[in-house]
Protein backbone atom coordinates (compact mmCIF):
# COMPACT_ATOMS: atom_id res chain seq x y z
CA UNK A 1 0.00 0.00 0.00
CA UNK A 2 2.89 2.35 0.74
CA UNK A 3 5.25 1.23 -2.07
CA UNK A 4 6.45 4.56 -3.46
CA UNK A 5 9.61 3.53 -5.30
CA UNK A 6 10.15 5.76 -8.31
CA UNK A 7 9.90 3.94 -11.65
CA UNK A 8 12.93 3.61 -13.87
CA UNK A 9 10.97 4.57 -16.97
CA UNK A 10 7.64 5.78 -18.19
CA UNK A 11 6.54 4.86 -21.65
CA UNK A 12 3.90 3.29 -23.79
CA UNK A 13 3.84 0.45 -26.20
CA UNK A 14 1.59 2.00 -28.81
CA UNK A 15 2.95 5.49 -29.48
CA UNK A 16 -0.53 7.05 -29.25
CA UNK A 17 -0.37 7.70 -25.52
CA UNK A 18 -1.65 10.88 -23.90
CA UNK A 19 1.17 10.89 -21.37
CA UNK A 20 4.37 12.26 -22.93
CA UNK A 21 7.37 10.02 -22.31
CA UNK A 22 9.62 12.73 -20.96
CA UNK A 23 12.56 10.36 -20.66
CA UNK A 24 12.68 9.87 -24.43
CA UNK A 25 13.97 13.42 -24.77
CA UNK A 26 16.92 12.78 -22.47
CA UNK A 27 19.98 11.76 -24.42
CA UNK A 28 22.45 9.76 -22.39
CA UNK A 29 25.81 11.35 -23.08
CA UNK A 30 28.83 9.08 -23.05
CA UNK A 31 30.96 9.31 -19.97
CA UNK A 32 28.68 11.12 -17.52
CA UNK A 33 25.49 9.04 -17.22
CA UNK A 34 23.44 12.20 -16.65
CA UNK A 35 20.52 11.01 -18.77
CA UNK A 36 20.28 7.74 -16.86
CA UNK A 37 20.28 9.53 -13.53
CA UNK A 38 17.56 11.95 -14.64
CA UNK A 39 15.23 9.35 -16.10
CA UNK A 40 13.36 8.53 -12.85
CA UNK A 41 12.73 12.25 -12.24
CA UNK A 42 11.61 12.79 -15.83
CA UNK A 43 9.31 9.79 -15.53
CA UNK A 44 7.73 11.26 -12.40
CA UNK A 45 7.29 14.69 -14.01
CA UNK A 46 5.58 13.13 -17.02
CA UNK A 47 2.98 11.44 -14.81
CA UNK A 48 2.62 14.24 -12.23
CA UNK A 49 -0.68 16.08 -12.34
CA UNK A 50 -3.88 14.35 -11.17
CA UNK A 51 -2.60 13.90 -7.60
CA UNK A 52 -1.27 17.45 -7.31
CA UNK A 53 -4.38 18.89 -8.89
CA UNK A 54 -6.86 17.13 -6.61
CA UNK A 55 -4.78 17.90 -3.50
CA UNK A 56 -4.51 21.59 -4.38
CA UNK A 57 -8.28 21.60 -4.79
CA UNK A 58 -8.51 19.85 -1.41
CA UNK A 59 -7.08 22.99 0.21
CA UNK A 60 -10.03 25.03 -1.05
CA UNK A 61 -11.86 27.94 0.49
CA UNK A 62 -13.95 25.78 2.82
CA UNK A 63 -10.84 23.98 4.04
CA UNK A 64 -9.00 27.25 4.65
CA UNK A 65 -11.98 28.60 6.59
CA UNK A 66 -12.21 25.38 8.61
CA UNK A 67 -8.51 25.48 9.49
CA UNK A 68 -8.70 29.19 10.33
CA UNK A 69 -11.72 28.68 12.57
CA UNK A 70 -9.96 25.74 14.24
CA UNK A 71 -6.96 27.86 15.14
CA UNK A 72 -9.03 30.85 16.22
CA UNK A 73 -11.37 28.84 18.46
CA UNK A 74 -9.08 26.14 19.87
CA UNK A 75 -5.52 27.31 19.33
CA UNK A 76 -3.20 24.45 18.35
CA UNK A 77 -5.40 21.68 19.75
CA UNK A 78 -6.48 20.49 16.28
CA UNK A 79 -3.00 20.67 14.75
CA UNK A 80 -2.13 16.96 15.28
CA UNK A 81 -5.26 15.98 13.36
CA UNK A 82 -3.88 17.67 10.24
CA UNK A 83 -0.84 15.37 10.26
CA UNK A 84 -2.78 12.25 11.29
CA UNK A 85 -4.92 12.71 8.19
CA UNK A 86 -1.94 12.64 5.78
CA UNK A 87 -1.63 8.82 5.57
CA UNK A 88 -5.43 8.43 5.53
CA UNK A 89 -5.71 10.87 2.62
CA UNK A 90 -2.93 9.08 0.74
CA UNK A 91 -4.28 5.54 1.09
CA UNK A 92 -7.79 6.66 0.06
CA UNK A 93 -6.66 8.56 -3.04
CA UNK A 94 -4.10 5.88 -3.95
CA UNK A 95 -6.98 3.44 -4.35
CA UNK A 96 -8.60 5.76 -6.89
CA UNK A 97 -5.32 5.81 -8.82
CA UNK A 98 -5.17 2.03 -8.87
CA UNK A 99 -8.80 1.70 -9.91
CA UNK A 100 -8.41 4.22 -12.72
CA UNK A 101 -5.19 2.72 -14.06
CA UNK A 102 -6.23 -0.94 -14.01
CA UNK A 103 -9.87 -0.60 -15.05
CA UNK A 104 -9.73 2.43 -17.36
CA UNK A 105 -13.08 3.52 -15.92
CA UNK A 106 -14.34 6.27 -13.63
CA UNK A 107 -15.68 5.72 -10.13
CA UNK A 108 -19.37 6.14 -10.97
CA UNK A 109 -19.07 3.82 -13.96
CA UNK A 110 -17.56 1.06 -11.84
CA UNK A 111 -20.27 1.36 -9.17
CA UNK A 112 -22.97 1.22 -11.83
CA UNK A 113 -21.47 -1.84 -13.51
CA UNK A 114 -20.78 -3.71 -10.28
CA UNK A 115 -23.77 -2.77 -8.10
CA UNK A 116 -26.40 -1.47 -10.52
CA UNK A 117 -27.73 1.91 -11.60
CA UNK A 118 -29.61 2.45 -8.32
CA UNK A 119 -26.49 2.42 -6.17
CA UNK A 120 -24.67 4.35 -8.88
CA UNK A 121 -27.17 7.19 -8.64
CA UNK A 122 -27.03 7.10 -4.83
CA UNK A 123 -23.27 7.58 -5.07
CA UNK A 124 -23.59 10.35 -7.66
CA UNK A 125 -26.29 11.98 -5.51
CA UNK A 126 -23.84 12.22 -2.62
CA UNK A 127 -21.28 13.59 -5.06
CA UNK A 128 -23.72 16.25 -6.28
CA UNK A 129 -24.55 17.38 -2.73
CA UNK A 130 -20.86 17.71 -1.86
CA UNK A 131 -20.09 19.55 -5.10
CA UNK A 132 -22.92 22.08 -4.72
CA UNK A 133 -21.73 22.96 -1.23
CA UNK A 134 -18.09 23.12 -2.32
CA UNK A 135 -18.70 25.34 -5.35
CA UNK A 136 -20.85 27.77 -3.40
CA UNK A 137 -18.02 27.99 -0.88
CA UNK A 138 -15.43 28.62 -3.61
CA UNK A 139 -17.39 31.41 -5.28
CA UNK A 140 -18.21 32.97 -1.92
CA UNK A 141 -14.47 33.08 -1.29
CA UNK A 142 -13.81 34.78 -4.63
CA UNK A 143 -16.61 37.28 -3.98
CA UNK A 144 -15.27 37.94 -0.49
CA UNK A 145 -11.74 38.60 -1.77
CA UNK A 146 -13.15 40.91 -4.44
CA UNK A 147 -15.05 42.92 -1.84
CA UNK A 148 -11.95 42.98 0.36
CA UNK A 149 -10.04 44.57 -2.53
CA UNK A 150 -12.89 46.94 -3.44
CA UNK A 151 -14.22 44.97 -6.44
CA UNK A 152 -18.03 44.55 -6.61
CA UNK A 153 -19.26 40.99 -6.23
CA UNK A 154 -20.89 40.86 -9.67
CA UNK A 155 -17.66 41.87 -11.41
CA UNK A 156 -15.40 39.43 -9.52
CA UNK A 157 -17.82 36.55 -10.09
CA UNK A 158 -18.28 37.39 -13.79
CA UNK A 159 -14.53 37.47 -14.36
CA UNK A 160 -14.09 34.16 -12.55
CA UNK A 161 -16.85 32.44 -14.56
CA UNK A 162 -15.49 33.75 -17.86
CA UNK A 163 -12.00 32.51 -17.02
CA UNK A 164 -13.21 29.08 -15.89
CA UNK A 165 -15.34 28.52 -18.97
CA UNK A 166 -12.51 29.58 -21.28
CA UNK A 167 -9.97 27.29 -19.58
CA UNK A 168 -12.03 24.13 -19.98
CA UNK A 169 -13.92 24.80 -23.20
CA UNK A 170 -10.75 25.71 -25.11
CA UNK A 171 -8.34 23.17 -23.65
CA UNK A 172 -7.33 19.55 -23.57
CA UNK A 173 -6.83 17.67 -20.31
CA UNK A 174 -3.12 18.51 -20.29
CA UNK A 175 -3.73 22.25 -20.75
CA UNK A 176 -6.38 22.32 -18.03
CA UNK A 177 -4.03 20.45 -15.71
CA UNK A 178 -1.15 22.87 -16.28
CA UNK A 179 -3.32 25.94 -15.67
CA UNK A 180 -4.78 24.41 -12.50
CA UNK A 181 -1.33 23.51 -11.15
CA UNK A 182 -0.12 27.05 -11.82
CA UNK A 183 -3.08 28.54 -9.96
CA UNK A 184 -2.59 26.15 -7.07
CA UNK A 185 0.95 27.38 -6.47
CA UNK A 186 -0.52 30.56 -4.97
CA UNK A 187 -1.69 28.44 -2.01
CA UNK A 188 1.94 28.09 -0.91
CA UNK A 189 1.71 31.72 0.24
CA UNK A 190 0.00 30.39 3.37
CA UNK A 191 3.27 28.68 4.38
CA UNK A 192 5.07 32.03 4.26
CA UNK A 193 2.28 33.67 6.26
CA UNK A 194 2.62 30.98 8.95
CA UNK A 195 6.34 31.60 9.28
CA UNK A 196 5.72 35.33 9.66
CA UNK A 197 3.21 34.68 12.46
CA UNK A 198 6.01 33.38 14.79
CA UNK A 199 4.06 30.67 16.69
CA UNK A 200 5.14 30.11 20.30
CA UNK A 201 6.43 26.63 21.13
CA UNK A 202 5.21 26.88 24.73
CA UNK A 203 1.64 27.64 23.69
CA UNK A 204 1.77 24.80 21.18
CA UNK A 205 2.84 22.24 23.82
CA UNK A 206 0.22 23.44 26.29
CA UNK A 207 -2.63 23.23 23.74
CA UNK A 208 -1.65 19.72 22.65
CA UNK A 209 -1.57 18.37 26.20
CA UNK A 210 -5.34 18.20 26.81
CA UNK A 211 -7.64 18.38 23.76
CA UNK A 212 -11.12 19.52 24.86
CA UNK A 213 -13.09 16.50 23.60
CA UNK A 214 -15.87 17.24 26.07
CA UNK A 215 -16.74 20.42 24.14
CA UNK A 216 -19.37 20.00 21.41
CA UNK A 217 -17.84 22.83 19.39
CA UNK A 218 -14.47 21.09 19.38
CA UNK A 219 -15.98 17.80 18.18
CA UNK A 220 -17.87 19.64 15.46
CA UNK A 221 -14.62 21.12 14.18
CA UNK A 222 -12.97 17.68 14.30
CA UNK A 223 -15.69 16.47 11.93
CA UNK A 224 -15.32 19.57 9.78
CA UNK A 225 -11.56 19.03 9.46
CA UNK A 226 -12.03 15.39 8.48
CA UNK A 227 -14.62 16.43 5.90
CA UNK A 228 -12.31 19.19 4.68
CA UNK A 229 -9.58 16.66 3.91
CA UNK A 230 -11.45 13.65 2.48
CA UNK A 231 -14.21 14.76 0.12
CA UNK A 232 -16.43 12.67 -2.18
CA UNK A 233 -15.59 14.67 -5.30
CA UNK A 234 -11.86 14.02 -4.84
CA UNK A 235 -12.38 10.29 -5.37
CA UNK A 236 -14.48 10.81 -8.49
CA UNK A 237 -12.12 13.43 -9.92
CA UNK A 238 -8.78 11.69 -9.47
CA UNK A 239 -9.99 8.36 -10.83
CA UNK A 240 -11.47 10.01 -13.93
CA UNK A 241 -8.44 12.27 -14.34
CA UNK A 242 -6.13 9.23 -14.31
CA UNK A 243 -8.25 7.68 -17.06
CA UNK A 244 -8.46 10.91 -19.09
CA UNK A 245 -4.70 11.44 -18.88
CA UNK A 246 -4.12 7.92 -20.17
CA UNK A 247 -2.05 6.54 -17.29
CA UNK A 248 -1.28 2.82 -17.50
CA UNK A 249 0.13 0.16 -15.15
CA UNK A 250 3.73 1.19 -15.79
CA UNK A 251 2.86 4.65 -14.43
CA UNK A 252 1.52 3.37 -11.10
CA UNK A 253 4.56 4.07 -8.92
CA UNK A 254 5.03 7.59 -10.26
CA UNK A 255 1.29 8.24 -9.82
CA UNK A 256 1.60 7.10 -6.20
CA UNK A 257 4.42 9.59 -5.67
CA UNK A 258 2.25 12.27 -7.25
CA UNK A 259 -0.51 11.46 -4.74
CA UNK A 260 1.85 11.16 -1.75
CA UNK A 261 3.53 14.50 -2.44
CA UNK A 262 0.15 16.19 -2.84
CA UNK A 263 -1.12 14.66 0.42
CA UNK A 264 1.80 16.15 2.35
CA UNK A 265 1.64 19.58 0.71
CA UNK A 266 -2.11 20.05 1.16
CA UNK A 267 -1.92 19.21 4.86
CA UNK A 268 1.07 21.48 5.37
CA UNK A 269 -1.02 24.33 3.93
CA UNK A 270 -3.93 23.43 6.25
CA UNK A 271 -1.54 23.30 9.20
CA UNK A 272 -0.05 26.65 8.20
CA UNK A 273 -3.46 28.33 8.22
CA UNK A 274 -4.33 26.79 11.59
CA UNK A 275 -0.98 27.76 13.13
CA UNK A 276 -1.29 31.34 11.89
CA UNK A 277 -4.75 31.93 13.35
CA UNK A 278 -3.77 30.11 16.54
CA UNK A 279 -0.73 32.36 16.91
CA UNK A 280 -2.72 35.54 16.30
CA UNK A 281 -6.14 34.76 17.78
CA UNK A 282 -5.91 31.45 19.64
CA UNK A 283 -4.47 33.07 22.74
CA UNK A 284 -7.87 34.64 23.29
CA UNK A 285 -9.26 31.19 24.16
CA UNK A 286 -12.06 30.95 21.64
CA UNK A 287 -13.17 34.57 21.97
CA UNK A 288 -12.94 35.03 18.21
CA UNK A 289 -15.35 33.45 15.75
CA UNK A 290 -14.38 34.05 12.15
CA UNK A 291 -17.31 34.47 9.80
CA UNK A 292 -16.16 36.65 6.90
CA UNK A 293 -13.29 36.63 4.43
CA UNK A 294 -12.20 40.02 5.77
CA UNK A 295 -11.86 38.68 9.32
CA UNK A 296 -9.84 35.72 8.10
CA UNK A 297 -7.55 37.99 6.09
CA UNK A 298 -6.94 40.17 9.14
CA UNK A 299 -6.18 37.11 11.25
CA UNK A 300 -3.84 35.52 8.71
CA UNK A 301 -1.81 38.52 7.64
CA UNK A 302 -1.23 40.90 10.59
CA UNK A 303 2.55 40.81 10.29
CA UNK A 304 2.60 41.53 6.55
CA UNK A 305 0.96 44.93 6.65
CA UNK A 306 -2.53 45.73 5.34
CA UNK A 307 -1.70 46.12 1.64
CA UNK A 308 0.73 43.21 1.25
CA UNK A 309 -1.40 41.06 3.53
CA UNK A 310 -4.57 41.57 1.50
CA UNK A 311 -2.70 40.89 -1.76
CA UNK A 312 -1.04 37.69 -0.51
CA UNK A 313 -4.21 36.42 1.09
CA UNK A 314 -6.29 37.32 -1.96
CA UNK A 315 -3.98 35.50 -4.38
CA UNK A 316 -3.88 32.41 -2.16
CA UNK A 317 -7.66 32.25 -1.70
CA UNK A 318 -8.49 32.95 -5.36
CA UNK A 319 -5.91 30.41 -6.55
CA UNK A 320 -7.32 27.76 -4.22
CA UNK A 321 -10.91 28.60 -5.22
CA UNK A 322 -10.28 28.47 -8.98
CA UNK A 323 -8.49 25.11 -8.78
CA UNK A 324 -11.28 23.69 -6.61
CA UNK A 325 -13.99 24.93 -8.98
CA UNK A 326 -12.25 23.33 -11.97
CA UNK A 327 -11.85 20.04 -10.10
CA UNK A 328 -15.33 19.88 -8.55
CA UNK A 329 -17.22 20.89 -11.70
CA UNK A 330 -15.23 18.42 -13.79
CA UNK A 331 -15.94 15.75 -11.17
CA UNK A 332 -19.66 16.49 -11.62
CA UNK A 333 -19.43 16.33 -15.42
CA UNK A 334 -17.42 13.09 -15.29
CA UNK A 335 -19.61 11.48 -12.62
CA UNK A 336 -22.92 12.20 -14.36
CA UNK A 337 -21.40 11.19 -17.70
CA UNK A 338 -20.33 7.85 -16.27
CA UNK A 339 -23.90 7.20 -15.13
CA UNK A 340 -25.74 8.41 -18.25
CA UNK A 341 -23.26 7.27 -20.88
CA UNK A 342 -22.69 10.59 -22.65
CA UNK A 343 -19.16 11.34 -23.88
CA UNK A 344 -17.17 12.59 -20.92
CA UNK A 345 -13.59 13.47 -21.76
CA UNK A 346 -11.60 16.68 -22.06
CA UNK A 347 -10.04 15.14 -25.14
CA UNK A 348 -13.40 15.53 -26.90
CA UNK A 349 -14.23 18.86 -28.53
CA UNK A 350 -17.31 20.63 -27.09
CA UNK A 351 -19.20 19.80 -30.31
CA UNK A 352 -18.41 16.11 -29.72
CA UNK A 353 -19.37 16.10 -26.03
CA UNK A 354 -21.97 18.86 -25.56
CA UNK A 355 -23.49 17.34 -22.41
CA UNK A 356 -20.12 17.00 -20.69
CA UNK A 357 -19.20 20.64 -21.30
CA UNK A 358 -22.79 21.71 -20.66
CA UNK A 359 -22.84 20.16 -17.18
CA UNK A 360 -19.50 21.83 -16.42
CA UNK A 361 -20.82 25.22 -17.58
CA UNK A 362 -24.09 24.88 -15.66
CA UNK A 363 -22.27 23.94 -12.47
CA UNK A 364 -19.93 26.93 -12.76
CA UNK A 365 -22.49 29.53 -13.81
CA UNK A 366 -25.24 28.27 -11.49
CA UNK A 367 -23.03 28.39 -8.40
CA UNK A 368 -21.83 31.90 -9.26
CA UNK A 369 -25.41 33.15 -9.70
CA UNK A 370 -26.41 31.67 -6.34
CA UNK A 371 -23.54 33.47 -4.58
CA UNK A 372 -24.25 36.73 -6.44
CA UNK A 373 -27.87 36.72 -5.27
CA UNK A 374 -27.34 35.52 -1.71
CA UNK A 375 -25.83 37.19 1.37
CA UNK A 376 -22.43 36.24 2.70
CA UNK A 377 -22.18 32.46 2.66
CA UNK A 378 -18.96 31.97 4.62
CA UNK A 379 -20.88 30.60 7.61
CA UNK A 380 -22.10 27.75 5.39
CA UNK A 381 -18.60 26.35 4.92
CA UNK A 382 -18.27 24.46 8.19
CA UNK A 383 -21.61 22.80 7.59
CA UNK A 384 -20.48 21.72 4.10
CA UNK A 385 -17.32 20.12 5.51
CA UNK A 386 -19.31 18.31 8.23
CA UNK A 387 -21.67 17.03 5.52
CA UNK A 388 -18.62 15.60 3.73
CA UNK A 389 -17.68 13.77 6.93
CA UNK A 390 -21.21 12.34 7.23
CA UNK A 391 -20.96 11.02 3.65
CA UNK A 392 -17.71 9.15 4.32
CA UNK A 393 -19.27 5.73 5.18
CA UNK A 394 -20.96 5.64 1.76
CA UNK A 395 -17.99 7.01 -0.18
CA UNK A 396 -15.23 5.00 1.47
CA UNK A 397 -17.41 1.87 1.63
CA UNK A 398 -17.81 1.77 -2.16
CA UNK A 399 -14.11 2.57 -2.65
CA UNK A 400 -12.95 -0.36 -0.53
CA UNK A 401 -15.49 -2.74 -2.07
CA UNK A 402 -14.35 -1.87 -5.58
CA UNK A 403 -10.67 -2.15 -4.68
CA UNK A 404 -11.32 -5.60 -3.17
CA UNK A 405 -13.32 -6.95 -6.12
CA UNK A 406 -12.60 -5.34 -9.50
CA UNK A 407 -8.83 -4.87 -9.50
CA UNK A 408 -6.49 -7.48 -11.01
CA UNK A 409 -5.57 -10.18 -8.50
CA UNK A 410 -2.04 -8.91 -7.80
CA UNK A 411 -3.27 -5.35 -7.08
CA UNK A 412 -6.50 -6.23 -5.26
CA UNK A 413 -7.00 -5.40 -1.59
CA UNK A 414 -6.86 -8.67 0.34
CA UNK A 415 -5.55 -10.21 3.55
CA UNK A 416 -3.83 -7.86 5.98
CA UNK A 417 -3.92 -4.93 3.54
CA UNK A 418 -7.68 -5.28 3.12
CA UNK A 419 -8.38 -5.37 6.84
CA UNK A 420 -5.96 -2.51 7.50
CA UNK A 421 -7.80 -0.42 4.91
CA UNK A 422 -11.20 -1.41 6.34
CA UNK A 423 -10.04 -0.43 9.83
CA UNK A 424 -8.60 2.91 8.59
CA UNK A 425 -11.79 3.83 6.73
CA UNK A 426 -14.05 2.63 9.57
CA UNK A 427 -12.20 4.65 12.21
CA UNK A 428 -12.02 7.76 10.05
CA UNK A 429 -15.70 7.54 9.08
CA UNK A 430 -16.79 6.66 12.60
CA UNK A 431 -14.95 9.58 14.19
CA UNK A 432 -16.22 11.96 11.51
CA UNK A 433 -19.85 10.90 11.88
CA UNK A 434 -19.78 10.78 15.69
CA UNK A 435 -18.08 14.16 16.04
CA UNK A 436 -20.36 15.71 13.42
CA UNK A 437 -23.60 14.48 14.98
CA UNK A 438 -22.58 14.98 18.60
CA UNK A 439 -21.18 18.43 17.88
CA UNK A 440 -24.28 19.78 16.17
CA UNK A 441 -26.37 22.35 17.93
CA UNK A 442 -29.68 20.48 17.74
Amino acid sequence: MFDLELPSSVGAADGSEKVVDATSRLERRPGNGLGARLRPLAAFLAVLGPGQMVMMADTEVGSVITAAQSGARWGYALLPLQFLLIPVLFVVQELTVRLGIFTGKGHGELIRERYGAGWGWVSVGGLAAAIIGAMVAEFSGIAGVGELLGVPRVISLSLAVSFLLAVVWAGSYRRVERIALGLGCFELAFLWVALKAHPQAGSLAQALAAPPWHEAGFRYLVAANIGAVIMPWMIFFQQSAVVDKGLRPEHLRAARWDTALGSVVTQLVMAAVLVTTAATLGSQHGAESLSTVGQIAQALTPSLGPEVGRLVFGLAIVGAALVAIIVTSLAAAWGIGEMTGYKHSLENHPREAPWFYGVYAMAVAGSAVLVACAPNLIALNLGVEVMNALLLPLVLGFLVLLAARVLPEEHRLRGVRLWAMVATCAITSGVGVWCGLSGMNW
